[in-house]
């Protein structure tokens, strides 16, 4: 940023400077599949290595590996949740409470499995720990 608030470089260089730099992250954080996804969608058969992989065929690749985690994490938080959803179903139904809501009883056991467990410093640790 520097050289470019000092007028040594112009915009476009700064910003060819950044791309890729950002290239270079989402390129280190990029599935190689969801890369040669992408590349193949594109029409593109020239790349050989995924450093000479356009930045805009990098940009969806990394936004589809992200979000691929992302579901992963998602569902590494709800099976804990869906086992307290049944432990609770199944003593009310067996206390003959077959009307009561399960989500009633079960969301402050779920709060409170999430707090007990420091959910939010694993989150943070994990997403922190893929970025390493």
């Amino acid at each position: 940023m520097q050289p470019y608030l000092n007028k040594e470089k112009t915009g476009m260089e700064a910003i060819k400077i950044g791309a890729d730099a950002q290239k270079k992250f989402m390129l280190k954080h990029t599935r190689k599949r969801d890369l040669a996804l992408f590349l193949h969608l594109s029409g593109n058969t020239t790349v050989n290595e995924p450093e000479d992989a356009p930045f805009l065929t990098v940009v969806p690749a990394f936004v589809i590996s992200e979000l691929k985690t992302a579901f992963i994490m998602g569902f590494c938080i709800y099976l804990p949740f869906l086992m307290v959803d049944l432990v609770v179903s199944s003593v009310l139904t067996s206390m003959g409470m077959v009307m009561m809501p399960p989500v009633t009883i079960s969301a402050p056991f779920k709060i409170l499995l999430f707090v007990l467990a420091d959910g939010w410093h694993l989150v943070t640790h994990a997403i922190a720990a893929s970025y390493g």
